[in-house]
């Protein structure tokens, strides 16, 4: 069988707000449900954007919508409840994945595989994550896996750092010593925050943001329209350096354990903090994928090729490995390697995971996450990397460059990757 070429064809969030789950009314999204956002960007975007291209709902072959805590109010039922809030017609089917961060970003490979198989030629690939009104409840792990009385025991499993990201942070911090230190993640957040700043001021993700109407931090009643993300501020490294930290340390054996990392770090404290790690946010992002004659017969011009894909497994103790193995085979599917990278957004859940990444594939600085990243910016878990893809495409464009590698980690020990392609450089 021979592949189709599978097009970016369009892309639009909403800005993401900072998540309160102790007090709902200080998100400026705190009285609208996840899949209320996600339906209120779809309607916009097909009733702004997509008019322009002459694309409707009735072409959208198929439908993905990525959440990583899809309990309560964000079961999707197979993603037919965000479809119908947004007057889909019933023929449109939809499909609910879960891949914890990696949630909208594998839902989105699924439809360029359904592209390049020619069994869609327009699909929709969606996400939405409301971490105020949905943040863990509503769970049940099975925890025999960690029962040593238990036929399902792994011994070489630690559930207490699986279900804990900060911890999984802080491992992979202490693993990598001494290629990092507190200080080189605490500047990583700072210019994140920094170039979010700087690019909201000048219009930059206005390109991107579809504004919804929320209402004013702490007065539910004081509507406003949301056309910013609120958690991306003018930081310094003073500030940040200073901020509480989250985590205790591991002490590992091979950095000279308790009395090693004190020597070291000065403290018997961890590492990760508000500053160098991602907040709580809300928010929903939509990509358009389309078929390439299929979109040539229309005359529309892609943002972006999809060049590969990748996905693949880690310890999930070090979750934040994950977007390496899974970059290596997105970039080995593509003949390509690193060097041949323009830029890269890289999910900065932790600025850890995306200061590793950098150095296993010796990523210049100012290659990466570039207009500020998920520190800043926000990570509404399940739909970010469509965002990070969606930016990326964009960035290529005004940048004239030409390849581009999306990729995050995801809880449970795993990473998703994409290579995309500016077709006009």
């Amino acid at each position: 069988m021979e592949l189709k070429e599978t097009w970016l064809i369009d892309y639009a969030r909403t800005a993401f707000s900072r998540s309160r789950p102790t007090q709902p009314e200080r998100d400026v999204f705190g009285e609208i449900r996840g899949d209320e956002l996600l339906a209120q960007l779809l309607k916009s975007l097909f009733e702004d954007k997509l008019a322009d291209k002459g694309i409707e709902k009735k072409d959208i072959e198929e439908v993905s919508v990525g959440v990583a805590a899809g309990v309560l109010e964000n079961w999707t039922y197979g993603g037919r409840m965000p479809l119908f809030l947004a007057d889909f017609p019933y023929e449109v089917p939809s499909f609910f994945i879960d891949r914890q961060c990696g949630s909208a970003g594998s839902g989105m490979h699924v439809g360029i595989m359904e592209i390049m198989t020619g069994n869609s030629n327009c699909v929709l690939s969606t996400g939405f994550e409301h971490m105020t009104r949905v943040r863990g409840k509503g769970t049940e792990p099975n925890l025999k896996v960690a029962n040593k009385n238990s036929e399902y025991y792994r011994p070489d499993l630690d559930f207490s750092v699986v279900y804990n990201m900060l911890l999984t942070a802080q491992k992979l911090y202490e693993e990598e010593i001494p290629t990092f230190t507190k200080e080189d993640l605490d500047k990583f957040g700072v210019r994140s925050h920094n170039l979010a700043v700087k690019y909201h001021d000048e219009g930059w993700f206005k390109g991107e943001i579809i504004p919804i109407e929320g209402h004013a931090p702490g007065n539910v009643e004081e509507k406003m329209i949301i056309d910013r993300d609120m958690n991306a501020r003018k930081s310094t490294l003073e500030t940040v350096s200073q901020l509480r930290r989250l985590t205790q340390p591991f002490f590992l054996e091979k950095n000279g354990g308790r009395e090693g990392y004190i020597k070291r770090e000065g403290t018997d404290q961890g590492v990760i903090t508000a500053g160098n790690s991602s907040p709580l946010n809300a928010g929903a992002t939509a990509a358009v994928l389309m078929e390439s004659k299929e979109a040539e017969k229309r005359g529309i011009n892609p943002m972006a090729r999809i060049v590969s894909i990748g996905w693949a497994g880690v310890d999930p103790t070090v979750m934040g490995r994950g977007p390496v193995p899974a970059t290596k085979k997105a970039l080995r599917s593509a003949g390509l390697t690193a060097d041949d990278i323009d830029y890269w957004e890289i999910n900065e859940a932790f600025t850890i995971v995306t200061l590793n990444c950098m150095d296993k594939f010796n990523i210049p600085e100012e290659k990466v996450n570039v207009m500020g990243g998920s520190t800043a910016i926000g990570h509404p878990l399940g739909s970010t990397v469509i965002r990070l893809t969606g930016t990326l495409a964009r960035i290529l464009k005004d940048k004239k460059a030409k390849y581009g590698v999306a990729n995050a980690c995801c809880g449970g020990g795993q990473g998703v990757a994409t290579v995309i392609e500016n077709l006009d450089a």
